[in-house]
């Protein structure tokens, strides 16, 4: 089940001035456009952020996503018309035979159990034509984000546009590694009502990552940073490879490279 943050009708309407100016998705574009895409599927497409900027640039997109608020605010953007939207999770497309997938944010890393998780990562292989690439982000364990997050604990203050200035505070609740949860809570200045999201990350660090990656299917063709957070994460591109899963695919370009580690 999604987060109250991308499924609450009011959370979902606030969530793109909180989430800031997605530094990220000109990377993702410029992935796109390297690897020769025609086709993406932007699993987790929350809001349409980036399904809409591919679409603008002449993909052809699907953005999936559990939230269906999310997806409603996603559907009444400029340029939604040319993205095709589906409710659901990364099993929900079978047979899309699409060039690229996506899995941008922290979308990788809402799936907490080992069992989630590989259902995903075969729900796109399935969703993916021969070859096809996979590309997400995750956050590197290593470099502690949640206690950053437990000392920035003060307000923001938003004037959101038809909802009018919205308060939102973060607290972590819980830090019980690999899991990491924390807490939204946004008050509505105008009415006083106040709405809160409890959200749960799990932090796998490369290697395991790789691991389970090898195992459902996919050959990492390179990891690369973040650009909009250097040193913070993790950009992940690997191939759907038509082997028998389990068998593990070594990755081409950057086994063994300690230097990305």
């Amino acid at each position: 089940m999604p987060d109250a943050i991308f499924a609450h009708p009011l959370l979902a309407r606030v969530y793109d001035a909180f989430d800031g100016s997605r530094d990220d998705l000109a990377a993702y574009l410029a992935i796109a456009r390297e690897l020769g895409a025609n086709s993406v599927l932007d699993i987790g497409c929350g809001t349409g952020s980036l399904a809409i900027l591919l679409a603008g640039h002449g993909y052809a997109v699907v953005g999936v996503d559990p939230a269906e608020e999310s997806l409603k605010v996603a559907g009444s953007k400029d340029g939604a018309g040319r993205v095709r939207w589906i409710t659901g999770d990364a099993t929900a497309v079978p047979g899309l035979a699409a060039d690229l997938a996506t899995m941008t944010g922290n979308v990788a890393q809402v799936f907490l159990t080992d069992a989630d998780w590989v259902r995903a990562l075969r729900g796109i292989h399935a969703a993916l034509r021969p070859d096809g690439r996979l590309v997400f982000e995750t956050r590197r364990p290593e470099r502690r984000a949640w206690e950053e997050w437990a000392v920035d604990v003060g307000p923001v203050v938003l004037d959101v546009p038809g909802v009018g200035p919205v308060e939102q505070r973060r607290e972590v609740t819980d830090v019980s590694l690999p899991l990491v949860s924390f807490r939204h809570t946004y008050r509505f200045l105008a009415d006083g009502a106040i709405v809160t999201s409890d959200s749960t990350l799990r932090f796998r660090d490369r290697d395991e990552v790789e691991s389970s990656l090898a195992d459902t299917g996919y050959r990492v063709l390179d990891v690369r940073e973040a650009p909009d957070r250097p040193g913070r994460e993790f950009v992940f591109i690997a191939e759907a490879v038509r082997a028998e899963p389990g068998r593990r695919q070594r990755s081409d370009r950057y086994a063994g490279n300690s230097a990305l580690r």
